[in-house]
């Protein structure tokens, strides 16, 4: 990294190892740093440059799309330029295709730390076909790519109405307001602003369909657990409105417990690389005997799951039947709490999971403590309506979800197929045209 002491230009964002995914950055949480004029070549990004992380997954690696002017590097990552007869996009996918068979492997140095070098990468032999193939075969999986990119844009807007869903009706009461100004009753100073705001959108304000408004209550009450809450509504706690189920980790060291196993096994790990809220398929499997080993045992579909540790807040909802490891905390649905009410209100109430955490070498919150979070408990005709609307947005999160899983496959076999001459362009844009 660039010593701050002695650079002395402009603030710059750059990227660093943490900001480079296979395939895509991840650009929420940019660091600045200074650099000179004579540093910009040095550091700077152009359109197509090859970013390859040196460190933590040696030879990830994506494409930079100048998207963000005046990007830098850090020196912990390789920028590669391609020279005549080079196409980067293809050496992109060649990149992933042998980090994944264990090729790049053979050129890493460090034994608790692996490294990948620049003078590694030089030393790297790459086949490369005429550059108007290389050309079409980034060609035919970049579609792939683009295509799965599609999905989870998708897949992000529809959790995010559910999510605003949730906010309006049981974090910003809307419909109780609403209710609450129409009867002339006296709005809580928490909900002032709120109240303001629901009466300048004037005509533009949406309200409910009748039958779905008149299940909220038109005042509130205040408690001594949760404040100010809709009348009506009962205080509980999650622990008493919804199974909680914790896991375990049978000995990694007993083949009995996971050679050749074909039942799911979901930890923070696995969550952490998901791209929608969806787990569709985990990195490892459990035998039948695995199986037995943790109390929980399998869980059902639709189960929800939060990391419990490493770090708190990972949030999904099981496709699969799945067993989970000790770092992960699992909500049950039930008849009044839909998977999407429950991942919803862990979303937001994060803070209160987060504030009964405790740990000296990392933070975590166990069951014991989870369960006892107040939680509120709407009536009936609320909840069946939220969860009749959430349940149809989650239908088309997870044929999206299904999708994105399919093009992956077809990505992931035609890739090892072009890069060795196996499969014929021609042949494998047949393919391409039956999931586009």
């Amino acid at each position: 990294m660039l010593d701050k002491a002695k650079n002395r230009g402009e603030l710059y964002p750059y990227l660093g190892n943490k900001n480079v995914r296979w395939g895509s950055f991840d650009l929420d949480d940019l660091a600045e740093m200074r650099f000179e004029k004579n540093e910009h070549d040095r550091y700077g990004l152009r359109s197509g440059d090859l970013i390859v992380c040196e460190g933590g997954e040696p030879g990830r690696c994506a494409i930079w799309k100048d998207h963000i002017p005046g990007m830098k590097i850090q020196k912990a990552l390789h920028r590669i330029r391609p020279l005549q007869g080079l196409n980067n996009y293809y050496l992109h996918y060649w990149f992933t295709e042998a980090y994944r068979t264990g090729i790049l492997a053979l050129y890493f140095t460090g034994t608790t730390i692996q490294h990948l070098t620049g003078r590694a990468i030089s030393q790297l032999e790459i086949p490369l076909p005429p550059l108007a193939i290389q050309k079409h075969i980034a060609s035919v999986l970049s579609s792939l790519d683009a295509k799965i990119d599609l999905n989870h844009q998708m897949n992000t807007t529809l959790e995010t109405m559910a999510q605003a869903l949730f906010k309006s009706w049981f974090v910003d009461f809307d419909p109780v307001i609403d209710n609450a100004l129409a009867a002339g009753n006296p709005i809580p100073e928490p909900f002032h602003a709120r109240a303001e705001a629901r009466k300048a959108l004037g005509d533009q304000r949406r309200p409910l369909p009748a039958a779905i408004q008149q299940q909220f209550p038109d005042r509130f009450v205040l408690t001594e657990e949760m404040g100010w809450v809709p009348e009506g509504w009962e205080i509980s706690t999650v622990g008493e409105q919804v199974e909680i189920m914790g896991g375990g980790t049978p000995s990694t060291k007993n083949p009995i417990f996971w050679d050749d196993g074909v039942h799911a096994f979901c930890t923070p790990k696995d969550m952490s690389r998901l791209d929608s809220i969806v787990v569709t398929r985990t990195e490892r499997y459990l035998t039948d005997a695995g199986v037995q080993k943790i109390t929980s045992g399998q869980l059902p579909a639709g189960v929800v799951l939060m990391s419990s540790r490493a770090p708190i807040g990972y949030l999904a909802i099981s496709n699969i039947p799945v067993s989970v490891n000790q770092g992960i905390i699992a909500m049950l649905p039930n008849d009044s709490y839909g998977a999407m009410y429950l991942l919803s209100w862990a979303y937001f109430n994060m803070w209160q999971i987060t504030d009964r955490a405790n740990g000296s070498t990392f933070m975590e919150i166990s069951k014991k403590n989870f369960r006892p979070i107040p939680f509120l408990v709407p009536n009936l005709g609320v909840l069946n309506a939220f969860n009749q609307q959430a349940k149809a947005v989650y239908s088309k999160v997870l044929s999206v979800s299904e999708n994105i899983e399919e093009v992956t496959k077809l990505r992931d076999t035609l890739l090892p197929k072009l890069l060795s001459g196996e499969l014929r362009v021609p042949d494998a844009e047949a393919q391409l045209a039956e999931v586009m």
